[in-house]
């Protein structure tokens, strides 16, 4: 890993193993978000095949993430844990993605999703 490289992910390589595998979900979940709801917006009038593959495109990124994310994650949490983080940080990062990118209205519906997540987060994690 070159240098400059290995100093600017550091930190990232200090932290707990459940905090790295959060932090690049987090930015899994960007690219899945977009490769998923992104061609609503922007492909109106595109074949639906041309759509595809540039989800697809976006969907590779998300991967080189979330498979990482998903290794180190399992190295410190069950995978119900992991799976119920997924959840939470897809909802996290769905929010604002369809109020400010999609234009979507911000419904009291996701506050009553995410205190669902925060009860399933309780169970998963109750030791």
């Amino acid at each position: 890993m070159p240098a400059w490289l290995q100093s600017a992910a550091a930190p990232l390589l200090a932290a707990p193993a459940w905090m790295q595998a959060a932090l690049l979900l987090v930015g899994s979940n960007v690219f899945m978000t977009f490769a998923w709801y992104g061609h609503l917006r922007n492909m109106h009038g595109k074949a639906w095949y041309m759509a595809a593959l540039v989800s697809w495109s976006i969907a590779l990124f998300e991967y080189l993430l979330q498979v990482p994310a998903n290794r180190i994650g399992a190295t410190a949490l069950s995978l119900g844990q992991l799976k119920i983080m997924q959840e939470v940080i897809t909802l996290l990062v769905f929010v604002p993605f369809a109020v400010l990118y999609m234009k979507q209205p911000l419904k009291l519906d996701y506050l009553w999703a995410g205190l669902c997540m925060l009860g399933a987060v309780y169970f998963i994690f109750r030791n």
